[in-house]
């Protein structure tokens, strides 16, 4: 029966594809995704070729993401090395979190690296590969927990869009921002 239940979550993660250009491949919207398209869902140009983490998240409008990359000194990791797997919070998910977190995070560039390196993992996880795993270690040295049993959360966090390529790695889109225990 455990065999048989991974399995099928093995193929509904496959089903989350999305190609490098971003365009999404047909039955890949997750069921607890919201009606919304986020703007990584939109189709780039077909000869485009992937890129790097940042560069691909700053063109699909994650903003909060963006600008807080930018402000811990980020920006430069995120686009020349690799390969990384990141679980990249909406700006919706920035926004859920407690009135002045964001502003707080942003004037305190040490801790704000500590909650974005929280986000980040070494090497190239895609979705089918999550059935196989119940952890994995952030780049800040935090754990993060894996639960593929009711769709795929990431330390609580659900992953609403799976497998955005990029040149150095992974992006995996989740709807909640990931602070970690330790500040």
């Amino acid at each position: 029966m455990m065999k048989h239940t991974r399995s099928l979550i093995a193929a509904a993660l496959v089903a989350l594809v999305v190609t490098p250009q971003l365009t999404i491949a047909a039955g890949s919207e997750h069921p607890t995704a919201k009606a919304k398209e986020h703007p990584a869902a939109k189709p780039a140009a077909a000869a485009a070729a992937p890129m790097a983490i940042f560069p691909l998240a700053e063109a699909a409008g994650f903003k909060t993401l963006t600008a807080a990359v930018k402000a811990a000194g980020l920006q430069a990791t995120l686009t020349e090395k690799g390969p990384f797997t990141v679980f990249a919070p909406t700006d919706e998910a920035f926004a859920k979190l407690p009135e002045g977190t964001v502003e707080k995070l942003l004037a305190n560039p040490e801790q704000l690296k500590k909650v974005l390196l929280h986000h980040v993992v070494a090497g190239d996880v895609r979705a089918a590969d999550v059935v196989k795993i119940k952890s994995a270690d952030s780049l800040n040295g935090t754990k993060l927990t894996i639960d593929a049993t009711d769709g795929v959360k990431v330390s609580g966090a659900k992953v609403i869009k799976a497998d955005v390529v990029a040149s150095n790695g992974v992006i995996h889109v989740i709807d909640t921002v990931l602070i970690p225990g330790n500040l």
